[in-house]
């Protein structure tokens, strides 16, 4: 499976990737790792939060349904969700497909300019080392 080095993950599966900023915050685009959806199987649902939610690290933000279970979404990062990947809702199995380019979750905007909102979090090593691990 594939742990592509241009982002960074949680211990929960999920990655995240900067987008760039928008001169007062940075967008953290978010999604689950091919590790997660391949042990999901197939996506039936997906519920995402609201553009305008706050969200904080390690907080459930939203749920992927395959047809082996339920498992909740958990934030990377603190800040507001930006944008969600609308296109889900018809074609969740997007997330199967592709689940590090269109099968992308959520865009959190995360206040403060400068520094890395994502660089405490897991490299592809250190993710790939919690995977075989697991």
């Amino acid at each position: 499976m594939a742990t592509p080095d241009d982002r960074r993950y949680t211990d929960q599966h999920e990655w995240a990737l900067v987008q760039g900023t928008d001169g007062t915050s940075t967008v953290v685009r978010v999604g689950i790792t091919d590790h997660a959806q391949d042990a999901l199987g197939d996506i039936v649902f997906v519920q995402l939060p609201a553009v305008g939610d706050e969200v904080a690290p390690g907080t459930p933000v939203g749920e992927v349904e395959s047809t082996k279970s339920v498992s909740d979404i958990y934030a990377p990062v603190a800040g507001v969700v930006a944008a969600v990947n609308d296109a889900l809702t018809d074609a969740p199995e997007t997330i199967n497909a592709d689940p590090y380019g269109a099968g992308w979750l959520i865009d959190i905007s995360v206040p403060g300019e400068g520094g890395d909102p994502i660089g405490g979090l897991l490299d592809a090593d250190a993710y790939q080392a919690v995977v075989d691990g697991s």
